[in-house]
């Protein structure tokens, strides 16, 4: 006999924890590491738009944009 389990998501709840200063610590930690295994002429971004703070890494230098158009520079960071 199979048991039906239901399982309903606090969307409010949820909602607070992407807003929240620990997980918003985490992916900056994250982004800023990224960004330094990447090396010279990257940097992190952060963006915060109503629903969630998040953080990117993008080339800033015009040395850093070849690098990561033909070597994958930040693809490599992020492993």
């Amino acid at each position: 006999m199979t048991t039906k389990i239901r399982i309903e998501l606090d969307h409010a709840g949820i909602q607070e924890l992407l807003m929240c200063d620990g997980v918003s610590g985490v992916c900056r930690q994250e982004a800023e590491r990224i960004a330094a295994q990447a090396g010279d002429g990257y940097e992190v971004i952060q963006r915060t738009p109503k629903k969630r703070a998040y953080y990117f890494v993008a080339p800033v230098s015009q040395k850093a944009a070849e690098s990561e158009a033909t070597d994958k520079t930040l693809s490599k960071a992020v492993r």
